[in-house]
């Protein structure tokens, strides 16, 4: 099976390939590991998110990555600011009706500000910009 970098390299190009595998270097460098698929980033055994990654335009390619568990406030002496709640708050993974049992959304506190129809999976980074990439990586390791 080829590598989460050998995936990427494969599956992705230009400055989408290029954020991706910093993504997969920031994995290494905190211990995060990918489940053999490459579709779990795990960490001492927890999910820490479910990712996917086919290079297509259409949702949710090219890649994107869905992190796991309650956001609902910031764990005390951790540095989450106002602009990272604002880039979370843009990444809601609304309930599309994909057949999941989400349907039709919950109603979810995030960061302390009130969402409606809200999947299961509560944000999503979708081939994610510089900014969001922080903040995809700091909700990642607010989980650590």
């Amino acid at each position: 099976m080829k590598s989460f970098e050998e995936k990427i390299i494969d599956t992705l190009s230009g400055v989408t390939q290029k954020r991706a595998l910093e993504f997969a270097n920031f994995l290494n460098t905190n211990g995060m590991e990918l489940d053999e698929n490459h579709s779990m980033i795990i960490h001492q055994g927890k999910t820490l998110a479910y990712i996917h990654m086919d290079g297509n335009a259409e949702m949710p390619g090219p890649w994107s990555v869905w992190p796991e568990g309650d956001f609902s406030t910031v764990p005390q002496d951790y540095d989450f600011d106002e602009n990272m709640k604002e880039i979370a708050w843009e990444h809601i993974n609304y309930c599309a009706n994909c057949g999941g049992n989400c349907a039709p959304g919950y109603t979810k506190t995030v960061f302390g500000k009130e969402f409606e129809g809200v999947c299961g999976s509560v944000t999503v980074f979708t081939d994610p910009d510089e900014k969001a990439m922080m903040c995809l990586e700091k909700l990642l390791l607010m989980k650590v």
